[in-house]
């Protein structure tokens, strides 16, 4: 088994080019002028991280970050399409159009209690703008997958901490003691599970032991980060692979508690929830658009639903009524540990809300449903409903095939005009008749 690379300065091993199989054909221009610019100005300027490593699996980047011994400042100076970000960390982003080519300056450990570093008492990092050398940068980072240095000056890949040969073993490694490194930032428990998702690659064991030790520290990350963090876990197509993994070491539970103790009650939901996480991995490898709006009302509907069952039973209300209550409740308790956009909870919760009246099939509120702003994200949540037999097969085919009729077929199919079908009540008032007047 592969020891963790430990911290300390040392040389690299440094792979020329005729020895790795990265070109610059895998790299966008955006990413090369932003590294031939700073290169002729004199400055250290490197490709790291995600884009080195997926190229060498010829996976195709899509996401560019740069390394230079640049101060963000200086990057500013040399850019005038260049924005400077971030608190936490320091960054510059530089614009292409609609591509951002982020900047990072080498940065290295805190050893003065004047550097521009801070931490909470669980050792968390709250903020960590000290600046140094390559061969401090690299101690910095998370996973040896993600620390190897691309050198535009003459097309060699920097390897510091054995990152090369665990992409071609396929190894989820951590950079120096996992136990200390989850502490400075629990978030690299979720990366961890999202590149061995995204790879097909194993997670170490000290790695695995780690996050087994510390899922519980997810609650101290800031809710609106973890909301990334969702989005990058599960719309990348590896939605399903993230989710076991997630799942078996803890860290779902952290996420989504009350879903997590659903789908440990309900094989059911269970069901239901890897069907949606199944259709999403197909749209996204199908290149069709996903919402994570759906899937965030997918992961709450067990939850919802037995909560509107308990306000039902309190108070007198239809079973529509009691499903957007339930769901704004429900809502406020997720935001807690992931803080979810309203842009994204009311359309869920309309959604969510519309399920009963799929059963309704006859008069003008049910040909209505077809109308509504939140219909097809309603009718596709009660499609995978029933093809995983939480709906009934015979609902499913009437609302697919009326969306294909006719407005002429569709009032006969919702029997509208029908004997028995109630009529609608005249606004009108009828003119009460004056008295004649006494002449």
């Amino acid at each position: 088994m592969n020891k963790n690379p430990t911290n300390g300065s040392r040389e690299p091993r440094i792979i020329p080019r005729a020895e790795h199989n990265v070109t610059r054909r895998e790299f966008s221009d955006s990413a090369l002028k932003v590294l031939y610019r700073l290169n002729k100005a004199g400055y250290q300027a490197f490709l790291v991280g995600g884009c080195v490593r997926d190229a060498m699996l010829e996976l195709h980047p899509k996401d560019f970050d740069v390394a230079t011994d640049a101060t963000p400042e200086e990057v500013k100076a040399l850019f005038g399409n260049c924005r400077l970000i971030g608190r936490r960390f320091r960054l510059a982003h530089v614009r292409f159009g609609r591509e951002i080519i982020e900047v990072a300056t080498f940065r290295a450990a805190a050893i003065s209690e004047h550097d521009d570093h801070h931490s909470d008492d669980e050792g968390r990092i709250l903020r960590d703008n000290v600046y140094g050398s390559i061969d401090e940068d690299v101690w910095r980072r998370d996973f040896t997958c993600n620390s190897l240095y691309y050198n535009i000056a003459d097309f060699s890949i920097w390897d510091y901490t054995g990152g090369f040969d665990d992409i071609k073993a396929k190894r989820i490694v951590l950079i120096g003691d996992p136990e200390k490194r989850m502490r400075e930032d629990p978030v690299r428990m979720l990366r961890g599970i999202r590149f061995a998702a995204k790879l097909n690659f194993e997670i170490d064991e000290p790695v695995v032991r780690a996050i087994d030790h510390h899922s519980h520290l997810l609650s101290n990350v800031p809710a609106a980060r973890l909301f990334d963090e969702f989005l990058k876990l599960f719309q990348a197509g590896n939605a399903e692979r993230t989710f076991d993994l997630l799942h078996d070491h803890g860290l779902f539970k952290e996420m989504f508690p009350a879903t997590d103790e659903e789908l440990t009650k309900t094989p059911d939901f269970m069901r239901f929830t890897r069907a949606a996480l199944q259709n999403t991995d197909r749209r996204v490898k199908a290149g069709k658009s996903v919402t994570p709006m759906f899937l965030l009302g997918v992961f709450l509907w067990a939850p919802v639903r037995k909560l509107a069952e308990i306000r039902r039973s309190e108070e007198k209300m239809s079973e529509s009524q009691s499903l957007s209550l339930a769901s704004y409740e429900i809502c406020a308790q997720q935001q807690r540990r992931i803080s979810i956009p309203r842009r994204f909870t009311v359309p869920m919760r309309e959604m969510l809300s519309l399920q009963p009246r799929f059963e309704f099939k006859r008069g003008k509120r049910a040909m209505k449903l077809l109308e509504h702003r939140r219909f097809r994200a309603a009718y596709d949540f009660m499609v995978l409903r029933a093809e995983v037999g939480l709906e009934s097969e015979e609902t499913a085919q009437f609302w697919t095939d009326v969306q294909t009729l006719s407005a002429a077929e569709r009032a006969d199919r919702f029997q509208l005009g029908q004997p028995g079908s109630k009529k609608r009540r005249s606004s009108r008032r009828r003119r009460r008749k004056k008295p004649a007047q006494e002449s």
